[in-house]
């Protein structure tokens, strides 16, 4: 029995040495299969793990690359609302006319920095006047042509959205005048009430009555006395020049729009002149009427002390273009003279302003000009005083003197008699 089990002892170890080599003779070989077995074993669960993480990297950088984009796309989308609700090329007109008073208000030397602050003031206070007005005409604009395409007509964004933004912009606007420019308040007073006068009594006025206009061209001639009282605190005689021009040169320019747009304002409810002016004598009359005022305003510069003589030729040269241009519109009521004229009253205000600021006087020159003026008064007051006194004296020397109407009788009785009080005669 002992040497059976030794014999298949021997056997089984003959089979296993040839199944197996040897691990003292082969190292390698007879550790490759199970080191191969234990790497596949172990490599499987380390490459899904790999591959999941992979995948889970992916995810999240495709979902930050979807959120930037929205927040991207929801940035412009707004921007763009923001900007057609602020009428941003009527509110950097509105910002021009400030930024041209605060220079004409100036002395010598210009605060850029109070500039600065006075501009982006009226920026947004004009920005948020134009949003309420849009706010506030949601469905008159929604049947024009020309403004269906607005953001409140069109859905782009929501009325309370843009009431907040125009709530938040104005008093953003109004308290940087306050804070930031040294005006004792009145800047700030100045921006609220065309803030208020804009939205609240131009705006629905468009639906009552004519009259709209000239209520719309105070809103426009209100921000450059903003900017000259930013920068002299004050409003004296000159800063009427920039305002009246504006006043006058806006009535001519809508009346023109007005006329070529009838049939849009009449679509969207609004009370234009034009429409009760089939014609349109009367809105030609009225143009030419506006552009005559503004004919004297440069002699008014000069004659005040603002600007140089130059400034009052070339001011009544353009007046006169301007003129002409409402001159041939009354002759000829039609589209294509209501067309040249509203296109020359667009270049006719930056050229003004342009005049305005290149010769402009500075106060050593305005101090100068007006001991020049206050002398040459002087002069001719006391020449009018030397006439006076002249004319005066001949009166008196024409008069009879009182001591040849007494009778000699009174001063003789005085001599013989000293004694006597001297008489006395009574006139």
């Amino acid at each position: 029995m002992w040497r059976g089990g030794a014999t298949a002892a021997s056997a089984a170890r003959a089979l296993r040495s040839r199944l197996l080599p040897d691990p003292i003779h082969y190292p390698a070989t007879s550790l490759a299969p199970i080191a191969s077995a234990r790497t596949s074993s172990s490599s499987a669960p380390s490459s899904a793990a790999a591959n999941s993480v992979v995948e889970e990297a992916a995810a999240a950088a495709v979902s930050v690359s979807q959120q930037a984009g929205s927040v991207s796309d929801a940035l412009r989308h707004y921007g763009r609302c923001y900007w057609e609700l602020s009428k941003a090329r009527l509110s950097a007109l509105v910002v021009a006319t400030s930024g041209a008073g605060y220079v004409l208000g100036s002395g010598n030397i210009v605060d850029i920095a109070g500039l600065c602050c006075t501009c982006a003031g009226t920026m947004m206070v004009a920005a948020s006047a134009n949003t309420l007005n849009q706010v506030f005409e949601i469905k008159n604009d929604a049947k024009m042509k020309r403004t269906m395409r607005r953001p409140l007509p069109s859905g782009r964004i929501s009325p309370a959205h843009a009431a907040m933004w125009a709530t938040s912009v104005g008093a953003a606007g109004t308290a940087l005048l306050a804070w930031f420019v040294q005006t004792n308040g009145l800047a700030a007073g100045l921006a609220a009430s065309n803030l208020v006068l804009y939205a609240f009594v131009y705006t629905p006025l468009k639906q009552i009555h004519p009259v709209n206009t000239w209520v719309g061209a105070v809103v426009g001639a209100i921000p450059p006395l903003l900017g000259w009282a930013a920068a002299s605190t004050d409003l004296s005689l000159n800063a009427m020049i920039l305002p009246a021009a504006l006043y006058f040169w806006q009535i001519p320019h809508f009346m023109a729009l007005a006329y070529l747009c009838r049939d849009d304002y009449l679509a969207g409810g609004y009370r234009m002149f034009s429409f009760a002016d089939p014609t349109g004598k009367r809105t030609a009359w009225v143009s030419l009427r506006n552009c005559l005022y503004m004919l004297p305003l440069g002699l008014f510069a000069y004659n005040w002390g603002l600007t140089s003589e130059w400034f009052g030729l070339e001011a009544s040269l353009l007046t006169m273009g301007l003129t002409i241009g409402a001159l041939s519109f009354v002759l000829e009521p039609s589209p294509k003279t209501a067309r040249r004229m509203f296109y020359g009253s667009l270049l006719y205000l930056p050229a003004f302003m342009a005049g305005l600021l290149l010769h402009r006087l500075r106060n050593e020159q305005k101090v100068h000009n007006l001991a020049e003026k206050s002398e040459l008064n002087g002069v001719l007051y006391g020449a009018d005083l030397q006439d006076e006194e002249r004319a005066k004296q001949k009166c008196e020397d024409r008069k009879p003197s009182r001591a040849q109407s007494r009778p000699p009788v009174a001063y003789a009785s005085v001599a013989p008699f000293p004694f006597l009080p001297v008489p006395i005669y009574e006139s």
